[in-house]
């Protein structure tokens, strides 16, 4: 695809008829991600008239500049200032402080490292009863057995919420990260049948519906304190069943797929289980699951010589980002044992996924599940993509699990 200048946005800005959103990019978005920071640090997108950023350095610059890149007009393509959100912005993604400060807040002491700890010897009993299960089968799907399987079980009764209905969660959250680009065919088939799967996540989210002592009783307790009004509470509740699972099911699928690819980074884990944790990272950096978030500046901004106009919208590309040859070496290279600080995955600045330590302790416990009876993962098919216009996603991942 040919990257041109256009004097008209300045004499330093590429422009690209590269559109992000297409069948072809989300598949395989790599070569297109290769092309977008070569071509400059800002590039302009003319499918869609808006700004682009795929290195490292500005994407991370901008992630961490709330006050210029601002997430309150909405981390989608479309301007709250401009147009009606189809759904009630989240009280932590789509809000700036000082509102954000306080949801926040709410939300970190609620997903605090005490929490997890609390759940992490039942979440650890689970994923060994889950790999043992799977070893049984021997030849899965580890997109529906294991990586849907698992969050699907676990963080939903950890929320609180009720067994009856729990298959409306993956439909509605798909909804949600695909709402986050234009309405193609991949946003309007997600909310097709939308009605009934949004009547049922809301009402989840009402504090009699949900089971004394779980998250979502945390939040409305904080509200009986006084630290958030009603609708926050109930956004907030909202904001957790839809952030606090997708993203862990594609983490997860994306923890096995490449593994399956690299057999001997799953030998070096195996042999050496202490790189459990920086394993998951380097999965998210090699394979993050959200791949672009957009954010709308708030001022005029100058970024690499290149002027960026009030009210515009900005596609920060996290994937990209994550293998910028500029900040990892050997980027498109999974390594285990690199250490990827500065990684993008999870966001960074105030806005930083305040979900992470449940996805990072559903990982830790599935791959210590793992490390001890899985002697290897291997393709027994091709795995298949779902396209999301947000998220990495795997439609099928056929693997064998062979036992140690």
């Amino acid at each position: 695809m040919a990257i041109q200048l256009d004097s008209a946005l300045g004499s330093d800005c590429p422009t690209s008829a590269i559109d992000p959103f297409s069948d072809d990019f989300l598949t395989d978005p790599y070569g297109y991600h290769e092309e977008l920071r070569e071509a400059g640090p800002v590039v302009w997108l003319d499918t869609y008239g808006i700004y682009a950023m795929a290195r490292h350095a500005e994407v991370h610059a901008a992630l961490t500049d709330w006050q210029t890149f601002c997430s309150g007009r909405g981390v989608g393509i479309e301007d709250f200032a401009k147009v009606k959100a189809w759904r009630p912005p989240s009280k932590l993604l789509e809000v700036d402080p000082p509102l954000h400060t306080r949801t926040r807040s709410v939300m970190s002491r609620i997903l605090s490292p005490a929490a997890m700890r609390k759940l992490r010897e039942d979440f650890q009993k689970r994923a060994d009863a889950l790999i043992d299960a799977l070893l049984e089968k021997g030849r899965i799907d580890a997109v529906k057995d294991l990586a849907e399987v698992f969050p699907l079980h676990v963080f939903p009764e950890a929320v609180g919420l009720r067994a009856e209905g729990r298959e409306n969660l993956l439909p509605f959250a798909n909804m949600v990260f695909n709402s986050f680009g234009p309405r193609n065919a991949l946003f309007e088939n997600s909310v097709r049948n939308a009605r009934p799967v949004v009547q049922w996540i809301y009402d989840q989210c009402h504090r009699h519906m949900l089971m004394p002592g779980g998250f979502g009783a945390q939040v409305w307790d904080a509200y009986d304190a006084g630290d958030i009004d009603e609708d926050e509470a109930h956004t907030l509740v909202r904001s957790m069943l839809t952030a606090g699972l997708d993203t862990t099911v594609n983490g997860l699928a994306n923890t096995v797929y490449a593994f399956a690819c690299h057999p001997d980074q799953w030998q070096t884990l195996r042999a050496e289980p202490s790189l459990a944790r920086p394993a998951f990272d380097e999965v998210l950096r090699w394979e993050a699951p959200v791949q672009t978030f957009f954010r709308t500046t708030t001022r005029a901004v100058e970024v690499a010589g290149v002027t960026i106009p009030e009210s515009a919208k900005v596609l920060l590309f996290l994937g990209a980002a994550n293998r910028d040859r500029r900040r990892f070496e050997n980027p498109e290279v999974f390594d285990i044992r690199r250490r990827p600080i500065g990684h993008v995955a999870f966001g960074t600045g105030i806005h930083t996924c305040v979900g992470q330590l449940v996805a990072r302790l559903e990982a830790d416990v599935i791959l210590n599940a793992m490390i001890s009876r899985v002697s290897a993962i291997e393709f027994t098919g091709e795995p298949t993509r779902k396209p999301n216009n947000t998220l990495r996603c795997l439609g099928t991942l056929p693997v064998e699990l062979k036992a140690a």
